[in-house]
């Protein structure tokens, strides 16, 4: 799963740091959609983060405390002042799209490459435990996409086209080949009709307005 909707912005458009950010009360509202799309669902392990946005999300839809895996926190941007002004915008919206490669840096930040070099050891590190059958995983956008790239192709190559909604579930089955169930399924918004926007896409548009004011 993705972590609930969470406002990095506060009402001026200013960036609230990225690890304090907490569920919104929709992102309540989506994380109880999801524990009841999950119910049925009886869960060997329950993981996230340890930021406080998976580890709220997951206690809401599993209904206790998670292991904290630091390893699988989001991938991390730069101070947003260091990118130029005429590749700002770029930077938002095209941060997920195409294949991108493992050099790129995630806005001026953390390069994808870095992002699996720690994200597949802890997926590794999972997988070798063979006392659990289902696990909840509740982590963030990049890390999600990083880890369906994986399934899907056996390589380290971010496919950025993977959308993830907040509180969006994935489903993968593991063994001796990966299965890919389900990408991006939002339960209180099975279609997507809401709107066809990306996230980063979004964010941009939360962010645009200080950024104009304060240029």
């Amino acid at each position: 799963m993705r972590h609930g909707e969470v406002a990095y912005f506060d009402e001026t458009g200013q960036p609230v740091p990225p690890d304090d950010v907490a569920l919104t009360e929709h992102g309540r509202e989506q994380a109880h959609a999801a524990a009841a799309a999950l119910a049925g669902v009886s869960f060997d392990r329950v993981l996230a983060s340890g930021l406080p946005r998976t580890v709220e999300t997951a206690r809401l839809v599993a209904g206790r405390e998670p292991e904290g895996w630091p390893e699988l926190r989001e991938i991390r941007g730069a101070d947003l002042r260091a990118i130029p002004e005429d590749e700002l915008e770029r930077a938002f919206v095209g941060a997920f799209r195409g294949v991108v490669p493992n050099d790129a840096r995630f806005l001026g930040g953390e390069s994808y490459g870095e992002l699996f070099d720690r994200v597949l050891p802890a997926l590794d590190r999972l997988l070798a435990d063979g006392s659990w059958d289902t696990v909840l995983a509740v982590l963030h956008g990049a890390v999600n996409r990083a880890i369906l790239s994986y399934a899907l192709t056996g390589e380290r190559m971010f496919l950025g086209h993977f959308e993830q909604a907040p509180a969006c579930i994935n489903v993968l089955d593991v063994g001796d080949e990966w299965i890919v169930r389900a990408v991006n399924l939002a339960p209180y918004d099975l279609v997507h009709a809401a709107g066809r926007g990306t996230t980063m896409e979004g964010y941009w548009e939360q962010y645009r307005p200080f950024h104009e004011r304060n240029g």
